[in-house]
């Protein structure tokens, strides 16, 4: 088996290791944007961080930012809860919901075993 490329680098050295932020958990389709401090100080950051506040300048999911930089989800999750904890991205609010609530998609789900 051959030696890596000297670029390479496994993916949660990007996270130290780690596989939760410091942060609050969220799913993986809440929304991330680049605030106007993230814009300043991209060139301050990390490759990897950089590409997440490249990829976050208009709104996209944590699934999205995963596949736009090409890191693990568990990795992408960690570093936008890190960024958002430095105030660098910012997340879309998940207490509110414009959804039906669980009540009735229940119901809905009954109606529709029942045809």
């Amino acid at each position: 088996m051959s030696d890596p490329p000297k670029s390479f680098m496994r993916q949660f050295a990007h996270t130290r290791g780690r596989v939760r932020s410091d942060g609050v958990e969220f799913p993986l389709d809440t929304l991330v944007q680049c605030t106007p401090l993230g814009q300043a100080s991209a060139s301050r950051l990390a490759l990897v961080q950089r590409s997440v506040i490249e990829a976050t300048r208009s709104p996209i999911s944590v699934a999205e930012v995963s596949a736009r930089i090409g890191v693990h989800l568990g990795v992408a999750r960690v570093i936008v809860g890190d960024l958002q904890a430095d105030g660098l991205v910012a997340m879309s609010d998940q207490t509110s919901s414009d959804g039906p609530d669980l009540r009735t998609l229940e119901q809905l789900l009954a109606d529709l075993d029942a045809i």
